[in-house]
């Protein structure tokens, strides 16, 4: 259900640049930042690769600011999440978010497709076949390590496109590999460290506050990727988490890792 893939509409990729975006987490003041700095770039074409609203943040704002732009989105797994949990066995993160968000909302989280293909680009936000799964990166007891590339090949199969963007880390990663495929993590725009259980206990850590996306533009055969790095208000999201009673995400916007 959820590796379905969607024919895009064709852009001249060759022409322009392309903003990616991902992992908002309902950070509507890193995203207001990014937008900013995305528009004083002259940059107007803008693909965000999931997890846009969930978070103990600001969901309802995320969402407004992002219907005012246009933008090409996919669904992460946390966008999932989102209506897929019943009230009953939600966390209350999950809680408040479907409190926060309209109708509207939660129908437009709902409409989009889990994966894209834009002329030479796919879009995910885990892998090619689930959310749920990194792409580049595999756990052990030391922390993550990049997957070799044999392994990153075989989850990429059955993609004809030669340049994959992926989310879900939040870690920013530019990787080539010896098929000539350009795979690029943007890292999070709302949120640069977290903890998670699965597949085993681990944290991811981009070391620092700032909010991250990626620009990438073709020049002859070759892509030019520039990942950049935005300061804004982290300490007034920190607060907003802290209000939220989520000291672990407080800790994450203030310092990029715990």
């Amino acid at each position: 259900m959820y590796n379905k893939i969607y024919e895009g509409r064709r852009l001249y990729l060759l022409k322009q640049k392309i903003a990616i975006i991902s992992d908002v987490h309902g950070n509507s003041l890193a995203l207001e930042a990014v937008l900013c700095d995305i528009s004083d770039r002259g940059i107007n074409t803008i693909f965000n690769l999931g997890d846009s609203l969930y978070g103990p943040l600001d969901p309802i704002g995320t969402f407004k600011l992002l219907m005012k732009h246009d933008i090409t989105h996919i669904m992460g797994n946390c966008d999932r999440m989102i209506f897929d949990s019943s009230d009953d066995d939600s966390s209350s993160t999950v809680n408040y978010v479907k409190r926060s968000l309209t109708t509207e909302a939660l129908e437009w989280l709902k409409q989009h497709p889990s994966s894209l293909i834009m002329d030479d680009i796919f879009l995910c936000h885990g892998t090619p076949n689930s959310d749920k799964i990194y792409l580049l990166e595999e756990m052990t007891e030391e922390g993550a390590i990049l997957k070799s590339s044999k392994d990153i090949i075989n989850n990429l199969e059955d993609v004809e496109q030669d340049v994959i963007l992926c989310g879900h880390s939040h870690i920013p990663r530019t990787l080539y590999l010896p098929n000539g495929k350009l795979i690029i993590n943007p890292g999070s725009v709302g949120l640069p460290a977290y903890i998670d259980d699965l597949p085993i206990p681990h944290r991811m850590e981009s070391g620092s506050p700032h909010a991250n996306y990626t620009i990438i533009e073709k020049k002859s055969a070759n892509w030019l990727v520039d990942q950049i790095s935005i300061p804004y208000q982290w300490e007034k999201a920190a607060a907003m988490a802290e209000i939220n009673q989520r000291q672990d995400w407080a800790d994450a916007l203030r310092m990029g890792r715990f």
